[in-house]
């Protein structure tokens, strides 16, 4: 009798746990319904209802556990659709946009990405590294909410973690953190030409 029990409770939880929507290629993995446990979800943390609450590092997580292979880059989307979404490149070279829930950490949809050179390039570029983009994600957290996580494909194997607070880059070999003072240098350069312009102006 209570292994009957038992059963009945797991097909329930699998019907509740199997509502996320899904839309995979044919050779993507099937398992549906992935979920993390978001940060903060039990104590009531956030700043009200539907506050987010899933870190970029747990995304990551969500994503790697439904599509399995090699995230390399992680974004919070706010253009209407509020979704992480996670990029992740299986061994054999093709790529997965995973979309993850901001504030429960289940998988909202999946799909191939058209073939591309640049997936492969990215796993080349990983070879032999010692931090992935969950753990980079980590260890910027500290420094402020982090809402990007990217691969800087132009160089030697770097994170770009981008935070509310400024923005970071973490070596993927060795796990050395730097400020991207090129970015601040960019926004201060365009404020200076800002005023420049405007006194040009004046001066017409």
């Amino acid at each position: 009798m209570k292994r009957k029990l038992v059963i009945a409770a797991v097909a329930t939880s699998v019907v509740i746990g199997g509502g996320a929507a899904v839309a995979l290629a044919d050779d993507g993995p099937r398992s549906g319904g992935t979920k993390v446990q978001a940060a903060g979800a039990d104590t009531g943390a956030g700043t009200g209802a539907g506050a987010a609450q899933v870190t970029a590092a747990e995304a990551v997580t969500a994503a790697l556990q439904h599509t399995p292979g090699t995230a390399v880059s992680a974004d919070r989307e706010d253009d209407g659709r509020d979704a992480w979404e996670v990029d992740v490149v299986k061994s054999n070279g093709t790529e997965y946009t995973v979309k993850v829930s901001p504030t429960d950490g289940h998988i909202l949809s999946a799909h191939r990405d058209a073939a591309d050179d640049d997936a492969r390039h990215d796993l080349t570029i990983l070879k032999n590294t010692t931090v992935n983009a969950r753990e980079a994600a980590q260890s910027i957290a500290p420094k402020g909410t982090v809402t990007e996580v990217d691969l800087d494909d132009d160089g030697p194997a770097v994170w770009n973690v981008e935070t509310t607070g400024g923005e970071w880059k973490v070596d993927a070999h060795t796990g050395k953190i730097t400020q991207d003072r090129d970015h601040d240098k960019d926004h201060g350069d365009d404020h200076g030409r800002g005023h420049g312009d405007d006194d040009d102006r004046d001066d017409d």
